[in-house]
C-alpha cells in the first residue's frame, strides 16, 4: 500500500531539491563572478541538471540502490546492473518502510546526483573549459559520487559500520569540497587573482536570491531525507533552520567586528555554511546541536575563507571548499558529538557518552576525503592529458560567456 502522506511530501521535496541547483545555485555563484562569466556559471549548473539526470536513469540508481552484486567484490563498490534504465522499477514498485512509489525515490535521489558535481563548480570558476568541464562532470559522477553514495546509502562498508550521513555531508559535501580543493590546486589561480584581495561579486542580489532559494530548497534535501512526514522530518525541518539561522548571525558577526561592516555576501554564506554542516546530522541532533552546529561551522569556515585561503594562496573561487568541504567535515565530525536518542530513537554521540559514533564518524570522514581527492586527480589529470582542462589566457581575460558560448549576459 502506497502512504499518500509521504508520497506527496517526497515529491514535494524532489521538486526543492531541483529548486536547489537551477535556478538557486545558478543565481548564488552567478552573482559571485564577473559579468562576463555570469552565463557560464548558468550553463554549467543546467548542464548539471540535464546529464546528471540522464546519467542517473541510465546507471546511477542501480550502481547506487542495486542489489545484483551483494556479496561480491564489485558489490562493494557499487549495487549492481540489475535496475539500470530503472529496469523492473514500474509504477506498482513501492519502496518499504516508507511506503512510497519507488520512482519518486529515484527522482528525490537523482536531485542529489545533479546538485553534487554543480558545488564543485565554486572551485574552478571562469577558467575550465565548457566541454572539459561536460567530461569532468560524467566521468566524476560515475567513478566517484556513485560510488560514495553506494557506500553510505546503498548497503555499502560505510552504512554496515554505522556512519551517520542523514542526507550527504559524506556524499555530498565533504566529495564535493575536496574536488573542489583538488581541481582549484590543479588548474591554478584565474589571471589577476592576487591571495587576499578578492574578486567583488558582480551582482549581489542575485547572491542573495540563491542564497534565500538555497535555504527555502534545503527543507526538501534535509527534511526530506527521512522520506516519511513525521516527527523525524519535523525534527529535520526545525534544526536545519535553526542551525542556518545561528550560522548567518556568527557570519555576519565576525565580519562585523573584523571589518567594520555586516555584509549581505557574507551573512548569505554563513547561511550556505549553516545548511551544509547540518546536513548529516538532521535527523539525529536536537536544538541544542543545531546550535552548537551553526556557531562552531559559521566560525571555522570564516576562518577558512577569510585567512587560511589567503595564506595558502589558492583560488578557491567561489569558496567552494572553504564552505561545502569544511562545513561537510565539521558537520560529519559533530554528528558523531550530538547525536542524541531523543531523535534516533538509539544512537548517540560523545556528548551522550558514546565515543564510539565519533570514532565511527571520524573514519567515515577521512575516507570521504582520501576517495574524492584521489579520484579527482586521477580524472583529472586524464582529462587535462587529453582535451585540456583550462581555457586560454584571451578568452579567460575577454570572458568565457563570449568564447564558450557565443553570448552575453546584459546587452546594453
Amino acid at each position: 500500500m502506497i502512504d499518500t502522506g509521504n508520497t506527496a511530501w517526497i515529491t514535494t521535496a524532489t521538486i526543492l531539491v531541483m529548486f536547489m541547483t537551477v535556478p538557486a545555485l545558478a543565481l548564488f555563484y552567478g552573482g559571485l563572478v564577473r559579468s562576463k562569466n555570469i552565463l557560464s556559471i548558468l550553463m554549467q549548473c543546467l548542464i548539471c541538471t540535464a546529464v546528471g539526470s540522464i546519467l542517473w536513469v541510465a546507471i546511477g540508481y542501480s550502481w547506487v540502490f542495486g542489489t545484483s552484486l551483494q556479496g561480491t567484490a564489485l558489490g562493494g563498490v557499487i549495487g549492481g546492473f540489475d535496475k539500470a534504465f530503472l529496469h523492473g522499477v514500474t509504477i506498482h514498485s513501492v519502496l518499504a518502510p516508507a511506503h512510497i512509489p519507488e520512482l519518486t525515490f529515484v527522482l528525490f535521489q537523482c536531485m542529489f546526483a545533479v546538485i553534487t558535481p554543480a558545488l564543485i563548480i565554486g572551485a574552478f570558476a571562469e577558467r575550465m573549459r565548457f566541454s572539459a568541464f561536460l567530461l569532468f562532470t560524467i566521468l566524476w559522477s560515475v567513478i566517484v559520487y556513485y560510488p560514495m553514495a553506494h557506500f553510505v546509502w546503498g548497503g555499502g562498508f560505510l552504512q554496515q559500520m554505522g556512519a551517520i550521513d542523514f542526507a550527504g555531508g559524506t556524499v555530498v559535501h565533504i566529495n564535493a569540497g575536496v574536488a573542489a580543493l583538488v581541481t582549484a590546486l590543479m588548474l591554478g589561480r584565474r589571471t589577476g587573482y592576487r591571495p587576499g584581495r578578492p574578486i567583488p561579486a558582480t551582482n549581489v542580489p542575485f547572491v542573495f536570491i540563491g542564497a534565500a532559494m538555497l535555504w527555502l530548497g534545503w527543507f526538501g534535501f534535509n527534511a526530506g531525507s527521512g522520506l516519511t512526514a513525521d516527527g523525524l522530518d519535523a525534527n529535520a525541518f526545525l534544526v536545519t533552520h535553526l542551525a542556518t539561522a545561528v550560522a548567518a548571525v556568527t557570519w555576519m558577526t565576525i565580519d562585523w567586528i573584523y571589518s567594520g561592516r555586516p555584509t549581505c555576501v557574507g551573512m548569505c554564506t554563513g547561511a550556505v555554511a549553516g545548511l551544509v554542516a547540518i546536513t548529516p546530522a538532521a535527523g539525529s541532533t536536537d536544538v541544542l546541536g543545531a546550535i552548537c552546529i551553526g556557531l562552531i561551522t559559521s566560525t571555522i569556515c570564516y576562518f577558512m575563507v577569510a585567512f587560511v585561503k589567503r595564506v595558502c594562496g589558492y583560488d578557491d573561487a567561489l569558496d567552494a571548499f572553504g564552505v561545502h568541504g569544511i562545513g561537510g567535515i565539521i558537520g560529519s565530525v559533530l554528528t558523531g558529538v550530538f547525536a542524541t536518542k531523543a531523535v534516533t530513537g538509539g544512537v548517540c554521540g560523545a556528548l551522550y557518552g558514546d565515543w564510539h559514533q565519533l570514532g565511527v564518524q571520524l573514519i567515515a570522514t577521512v575516507f570521504g576525503i582520501v576517495f574524492s581527492g584521489v579520484l579527482t586527480w586521477i580524472i583529472f589529470v586524464i582529462i587535462d592529458k587529453t582535451i585540456g582542462m583550462r581555457v586560454d589566457t584571451r578568452v579567460e581575460e575577454e570572458g568565457l560567456d563570449i568564447y564558450e558560448h557565443g553570448e552575453s549576459a546584459y546587452n546594453i
